[in-house]
């Protein structure tokens, strides 16, 4: 059977709202459990078979198109030109693997990563991994908040806190389509990213990059001096949001349940291909977003783009920029709302796994949101806001990571689908890699 594992439909049986919304969403998953059957008997075209098991991996990707990646991104094509453009496609790499551990854990188990770590841990590691991963869920929000109500300064010249209270209503418009299952959640989020696509795509065409110095930078692993390394560090060791982690194992546990080992392997080789298509849509776009300022500002002479608003400005300032600077706009937008709504998501798994707790997603929305527009109230740069979410999400990263590497790796949970030696030492490389770049990150902040 399939369960749709997006649906939070809690109301009444009196309410014939609410009954209507509860049949339409087991209609849903009826049909969508239907299809996923005739995909695993090999039944229908290879597109057709893929079909129910793509969104999972797409909702992760947002966490790679977040606008922490926008700050970054533009200041390295900026300083350095196409110089570390292979570090984008190392990083995305990295994180494929990470999603892929995810997923696994979730088809492989029925459970996500914080249920295995509430039932394998003490419970004072349970509480203090809740603790941890709540901050983290804040912090998310702060990145994703800011960005979003920056964007519509941009747009349309609206103050940070009025922009970040818009931010508020149509996330909670997001979240309120989980009542109808995952299917509607992940087509808007998918739309989501489709604007990002676009946005960037736009970009591309205008900027005109010549192909040999970006296949070059592409596939040719190479720094310039010590601002490159530490580029390249922010770059590598923010890879991984660790509140994806915890959401993509979730969004896999239930989506279709296998009745045998071999049917999960056959899922788990269907929502590989989610990420494969997913996580290269994200390393795409964050490569155009490097590109596009290698050429629109490193090639002019401006190097010192490391604000979004920045950025913005000077696209603005050029001869018919202002298409472009509107399109970097809308994408930021698209990026901040579609995040958002992500890590409210992952912050209810991490409840519901640690604690065995549920709360509306509407208190939730609240509660992890409210840091965020008080930090929007009082005029915190948002440069400087997007650093310090960084920081905290830099914190979190190895409570998420090596659990998980941890579990892929134990047949006696995971079956058919514990890792492969090889995957176990490449992964393990992967994160120690991820970990020791994150504290160094954290380290040179806290000293900056």
């Amino acid at each position: 059977m399939s369960t749709d594992t997006c649906s939070t439909v809690q109301s009444p049986e009196s309410d014939p709202v609410a009954v209507d919304v509860r049949v339409t969403v087991e209609v849903a998953a009826g049909r969508h459990a239907e299809a996923a059957r005739r995909s695993l008997a090999g039944q229908g075209r290879p597109l057709a078979r893929l079909w129910p098991f793509l969104g999972p991996a797409f909702i992760a990707a947002v966490a790679y198109l977040d606008p922490g990646n926008f700050a970054t991104n533009l200041s390295a094509g900026a300083q350095f030109g196409y110089l570390l453009l292979w570090v984008i496609l190392v990083s995305n790499l990295m994180a494929g693997l990470i999603q892929a551990m995810s997923a696994k854990l979730g088809i492989a188990t029925g459970k996500n990563l914080p249920e295995v770590c509430r039932e394998r841990f003490p419970r004072w590691v349970v509480r203090g991994l809740w603790v941890q991963a709540e901050l983290i869920a804040i912090a998310t929000d702060l990145a994703e908040f800011v960005g979003a109500a920056l964007a519509l300064n941009l747009l349309f010249h609206i103050a940070l806190f009025p922009a970040g209270l818009i931010t508020a209503v149509a996330a909670f418009g997001i979240l309120e389509l989980q009542r109808r299952g995952c299917r509607p959640v992940e087509a808007v989020i998918s739309g989501f990213v489709g604007v990002v696509v676009i946005c960037f795509v736009y970009q591309l065409v205008y900027a005109r990059p010549a192909v040999a110095p970006v296949l070059g930078g592409l596939f040719t692993p190479r720094f310039a001096g010590t601002e490159s390394v530490l580029l390249a560090t922010g770059i590598l060791g923010a890879t991984v949001m660790p509140h994806v982690i915890y959401l993509h194992s979730a969004l896999t546990q239930h989506r279709v349940v296998a009745r045998s080992e071999a049917e999960r392997k056959r899922i788990f080789h269907f929502e590989l291909m989610d990420v494969v298509i997913a996580m290269g849509i994200a390393g795409a776009v964050n490569g155009a977003m490097l590109v596009v300022a290698a050429t629109l500002f490193h090639g002019r002479g401006i190097t010192h783009v490391g604000d979004i608003d920045v950025a913005y400005h000077s696209l603005s300032g050029m001869a018919g920029g202002r298409g472009p600077a509107i399109m970097l706009g809308v994408a930021l937008l698209a990026s901040g709302l579609s995040s958002s709504s992500v890590g409210t998501m992952a912050g209810q798994v991490v409840m519901q796994g640690y604690l065995r707790r549920r709360i509306p997603l509407s208190v939730r929305r609240a509660v992890t949101m409210t840091p965020a527009l008080v930090v929007l109230a009082v005029g915190v740069n948002p440069s400087r806001a997007l650093v310090i979410s960084q920081v905290i999400l830099s914190f979190g990263i190895p409570f998420a990571l090596v659990p998980l590497l941890v579990f892929c790796r134990d047949r006696r949970l995971m079956g058919a689908l514990v890792n492969r030696p090889s995957t176990t030492v490449v992964a393990a490389a992967v994160v120690t890699l991820i970990v020791i770049l994150n504290g160094f990150l954290l380290w040179r902040t806290l000293l900056a």
